[in-house]
């Protein structure tokens, strides 16, 4: 048989194909050594276990949460034979695993963020009570799902519930996780808090809460944030990023929904409270006009009594200067023709005139002026 020659491009050539043929993509576990970032775009790195040690090469764009050395990591990447520089693992994507590397990798995500200041806590808006629509981003079939329906359903009625069924572990988690939050982002009438929740889980499961992207996403949402992952003892960075973070699940619906028979106890409670408030009031308001009622009465009747008074004296001194009481005196009223005479000079001899005296009126006429 003859063995094939090759130029070495056409060796690289081949062999490239042939890995392409036979591993088209590879997922390896190992740890970080020599790990670099060239000119802030490029990324070198080796792989390595107690026996041998890959070279990895792929772009910073690929980093899902910061890596440092030492750190254990799923890598999944094309083996590729480059013309130049050998033999590498081409990087599709790569986190860290085991709860050592993601606790050490979430630490340095944490310094990170909070340099920007994504966790500060002026950057968070209140959460609404009781809303009408609320937006889920969950596992469907997850137990986290139920225990937040179960529970708001027990506490609250009304609330239109709309889901996006999302991934919530693995590798493509963050991506589905992302996904829910732009979907729910980009509606024309959005809800009024989106609810972001699973149950626990190991540190790899929840691995994806912590993802950068998935922290980025959940801070610049903008409907409110309400996140909760896993147990109490659990915190994701996106807990942290998140409006308002809840211990469980459960604790999500707790703090979003009022209990309607507290509220129903409360309303009662006010309700009596005001009804006894208006019933004091009205009782201060009638004391009130009763005692404006006596007071006016008191002031009538002493105006009465004033005007009778001043009418008696005007009674008595129009009875005083009228001319009966003139007449009563000895005095005679003289009238020349149906008027008063009040000067001799108003008279002529012959002239008839009428007197008129206390009992009554007789006719005269004048003899001298």
């Amino acid at each position: 048989m003859e063995v094939p020659i090759f130029s070495v491009s056409d060796a690289v050539a081949v062999l490239n194909q042939t890995l392409d043929y036979a591993f088209p993509s590879m997922t390896i576990i190992g740890e970080i050594s020599s790990f670099n970032v060239s000119k802030g775009k490029w990324l070198y790195f080796d792989i390595k276990d107690d026996g041998s040690k890959l070279k990895c090469f792929g772009t910073v764009f690929q980093l899902k949460m910061p890596l440092e050395d030492g750190m254990k990591v799923e890598l999944i990447a094309k083996p590729r034979l480059h013309n130049l520089y050998g033999f590498s693992l081409n990087v599709v994507s790569v986190r860290p695993v085991g709860e050592g590397s993601i606790k050490k990798a979430s630490d340095l995500l944490l310094a990170k963020l909070e340099k920007e200041r994504l966790f500060a806590v002026d950057r968070k808006r209140p959460i609404p009570h009781a809303p009408v629509r609320v937006g889920v981003i969950a596992s469907e079939q997850s137990a986290a799902y139920a225990d937040f329906i179960k529970i708001m359903n027990a506490r609250w009625r009304g609330v239109e519930i709309e889901l996006y069924d999302s991934l919530v572990q693995g590798a493509d988690a963050p991506d589905s996780l992302i996904a829910g939050i732009n979907y729910f982002n980009q509606l024309s009438h959005t809800p009024e808090v989106l609810v972001i929740t699973r149950g626990g889980g190991s540190a790899d499961d929840l691995a994806a809460f912590s993802e950068e992207q998935v922290v980025r996403s959940v801070a610049a949402s903008r409907i409110p944030t309400l996140v909760a992952i896993g147990h109490e003892v659990d915190t994701s960075l996106a807990e942290l990023a998140a409006d308002l973070r809840a211990s469980t699940p459960s604790n999500a619906a707790e703090l979003l929904f009022p209990d309607q028979a507290d509220v129903a106890s409360s309303l009662a409670l006010k309700k009596s409270a005001l009804q006894d408030g208006l019933r004091n009031r009205l009782d201060k308001e009638q004391a009130t006009i009763e005692r404006y009622k006596s007071q006016l009465s008191v002031a009538v009747d002493r105006m009465l009594t004033q005007k009778s008074s001043e009418l008696s004296h005007a009674k008595s001194l129009l009875e005083t200067v009228h001319p009966k009481a003139t007449l009563k005196r000895g005095y005679a009223l003289i009238e020349l023709e149906g008027r008063l005479v009040s000067s001799v000079k108003q008279l002529h001899v012959d002239q008839n005139i009428d007197v008129t005296l206390r009992d009554g009126k007789i006719n005269a006429k004048v003899k001298g002026v």
